[in-house]
């Protein structure tokens, strides 16, 4: 092949089409898809109302110039519906191509805004591959490779109180995710996120939550962060924000955005953030969320799942929502379900910090007789190699 591949073994499943819940084959085989380009596909693959937007777009513009000179009104239209979604603390959308660009703006404006340099993640944190991103990773095996990375980089335990002393009047900003992803779907105490919010208050340090992975309902909520009767200081969302297309985001109050304006000028620019296209596409995707009640279906259809996944093989269903793992025993008994599952058309994965789980995560448009279908596979799947 010529594009570059990120690992040895790729699973070279060649696509030529997507549906609802489903992926093609060249040869007509046919997959349903429970990992959602990886919580990108909410509202399913190709949904009419997104494409309908798209195509309306195309006839009025693509590319124009660098974001935030132009005014361009599938970005403004797109940045008011998703402030009207958020608590008022939020003012201001920042539009990215990324989850990762979302990552690197925030944490510049943190910096600038409290005047400090030091920002804490978590242990086995994801929170993209660039280089600022990356810093934040926490596991030094992806880290070490690619050093010297962001000094003032420090880490701590998800989910453990005593760690937040960590936090104190030189620290920026505390980047966590919602739920833990990559480290196999850890779901923090509600106890603990509000201590890291008193916590952040009590030292001038700025909360920021990475919701890439669970924003726009993959939980039960629209954000993740309701869950925990919290409203963090910064918000990044991606991946299920655009109903396909590459879009990326970070909201944050408008004096803290602002920062970014002057002392220097254009302070935290992109070319391509916020692209019409893309905009126009999430409009349509946060619409269907709401106009088909998607997210009040969650939870039922997560019931479902664990109410089908019963096997001894699967030691824990860990998750909130459609957003859920099966811990396992090896990573070898992961490789051979999922290669079996693929094998009978259901495309499931694992975890980049969690080899020995899988990854359950389907459009939230996924149907009770779909979820059964899928579980029974699965099932199959565990009976011969678990």
């Amino acid at each position: 092949m010529n594009t570059a591949q990120t690992s040895s073994s790729p699973r070279l499943v060649e696509v030529v089409k997507a549906e609802g819940v489903y992926l093609y084959g060249p040869n007509g085989e046919e997959y349903m898809d429970l990992v959602s380009g990886f919580n990108v596909s909410n509202i399913g693959h190709r949904h009419p109302k997104v494409l309908e937007a798209i195509k309306s777009q195309l006839d009025q513009y693509l590319h124009v110039t660098v974001y935030g000179e132009f005014v361009q009104a599938p970005q403004v239209q797109f940045a008011t519906e998703l402030l009207a979604e958020l608590p008022p603390n939020f003012q201001s959308v920042y539009l990215t191509n990324s989850g990762t660009e979302a990552v690197e703006g925030s944490m510049k404006i943190a910096k600038k805004y409290t005047g400090r340099r030091q920002i804490i993640a978590a242990k086995k944190a994801y929170h993209g591959s660039t280089q600022g991103a990356l810093s934040l990773i926490g596991n030094d095996a992806y880290r070490k490779a690619y050093a010297p990375l962001l000094p003032e980089i420090d880490f701590i335990e998800f989910n453990d109180l005593d760690d937040l002393t960590k936090i104190t009047e030189q620290t920026a900003a505390v980047i966590l995710e919602a739920i833990q992803g990559e480290a196999g779907v850890r779901v923090p105490d509600i106890a603990y996120m509000q201590a890291v919010r008193k916590r952040c208050n009590e030292t001038g340090t700025l909360l920021i939550f990475d919701e890439i992975q669970t924003g726009f309902g993959r939980t039960g909520r629209l954000f993740a962060f309701e869950h925990f009767a919290i409203v963090p200081d910064i918000l990044m969302l991606a991946k299920g924000i655009g109903g396909g297309m590459p879009l990326g985001a970070f909201v944050a109050a408008k004096e803290v955005m602002d920062v970014i304006k002057d002392n220097p000028m254009l302070g935290h620019i992109t070319t391509f953030g916020g692209h019409p296209v893309s905009c126009a596409a999430a409009r349509a995707s946060l619409a269907v969320i709401k106009e088909e009640k998607l997210v009040e279906q969650v939870e039922r259809k997560s019931l479902l799942f664990k109410e089908k996944l019963r096997h001894p093989a699967i030691k824990e269903i860990r998750g909130l929502g459609l957003m859920m793992c099966l811990q396992l025993d090896s990573f070898d008994q992961v490789y051979n379900v999922s290669k079996y599952c693929a094998e009978n058309g259901v495309m499931i994965d694992w975890y980049l910090h969690c080899e020995t789980a899988l990854r359950v995560a389907p459009p939230l448009t996924i149907t009770d007789l779909e979820i059964e279908k899928a579980c029974n596979i699965i099932i199959k799947g565990l009976e011969k190699y678990a």
